[in-house]
């Protein structure tokens, strides 16, 4: 985050939330249009199967966020995961041939929830969840523990404050199918959100004791694409772990293509492995961290990613 964004977030922090969306709308759409340009997006769309019933229709949105159709495909019932760009929504609804039914929000900040009301004016009727009632158009309220079913779906509420105070993650099974979890701003490939409303201990429990006790194998589904700047603050906490290294020759190799691809999802198994905050009681990491417990360790890597410049 440059100088910028950060004095851009500390004013609009001071004003009444109405104001603040609406100067929050034009700065993302600014910056949309002087980092995106003419190329429309900042990565490829892409279509993910976990068969035999579920699939994933990634949405590039804005400069770095993703938004994710959920699809059962059973039923052709969908659900959309932080619709900041309505009209991209509408069009891979039509495309995919689906019923969209459900609006999956993470959280209240305006890149992923700025599109919900629009939303719910394109497709009447819809059942909007969130856990913050700065949610726009919600409709249900919901906490960790609850859960909702989108034709065979299963999908299970995980509260995870710390970024904010309201953030949701929505873990999705069926069956024998792998699972997935949709984390928003809470768990990045390689990283994790800001503190804004939150502690170091909140993001502990967020990321170690309910994401991390997870299936290995879950797909882990985040809101933006920040998997190089975070794998190489990574590498600078654990020069010599060879995943990490491994991990970033991957994610170049994708990002090099024309369009990018995206380089979600990962997995819980590979975040233990490459994500120093899901790694805090590592003693490499705590180590770097010149602290002796993992909730020590977790404050002190975020002060220091805030501050970390990747090298290019």
């Amino acid at each position: 985050m440059s100088w910028a964004e950060r004095a851009f977030g500390a004013v609009q922090s001071k004003l009444p939330l109405t104001v603040s969306q609406g100067i929050t709308a034009a700065y993302f759409k600014a910056q949309t249009a002087y980092k995106v340009g003419s190329r429309g997006t900042h990565s490829a769309s892409q279509s993910i199967s976990l068969l035999p019933a579920m699939k994933f229709k990634i949405l590039p949105a804005l400069t770095d966020n993703y938004m994710y159709l959920l699809v059962d495909d059973a039923t052709k019932e969908a659900a959309i995961v932080d619709p900041v760009a309505p009209e991209t929504v509408m069009d891979a609804v039509q495309a995919e041939g689906v019923s969209l039914t459900t609006f999956l929000t993470t959280h209240h900040h305006w890149d992923h929830a700025g599109g919900n009301k629009k939303m719910a004016e394109l497709a009447q009727g819809l059942r909007v969840l969130g856990g913050d009632d700065r949610i726009d158009a919600l409709t249900q309220k919901v906490g960790h523990g609850d859960e909702l079913t989108l034709g065979s779906l299963a999908i299970k509420c995980l509260f995870t404050p710390c970024h904010t105070t309201g953030h949701i993650c929505y873990y999705v099974t069926s069956g024998e199918n792998t699972p997935a979890v949709f984390t928003g701003d809470t768990l990045f490939l390689g990283g994790c959100g800001r503190f804004f409303e939150g502690t170091a201990d909140q993001m502990h429990k967020a990321l170690v004791e309910t994401l991390g006790v997870l299936p290995d194998e879950t797909k882990v589904f985040c809101g933006h694409e920040y998997s190089l700047q975070n794998l190489k603050y990574g590498r600078h906490v654990e020069p010599k772990n060879e995943v990490v290294q491994a991990k970033i020759a991957w994610c170049e190799e994708k990002r090099a293509l024309n369009p990018p691809e995206p380089t979600v999802p990962s997995t819980i198994g590979e975040e233990k492995q490459i994500n120093p905050f899901m790694r805090v009681n590592e003693p490499t990491v705590q180590t770097h961290a010149g602290k002796d417990t993992p909730i020590e360790t977790m404050a002190a890597l975020r002060a220091e990613k805030d501050n970390f410049k990747a090298p290019k």
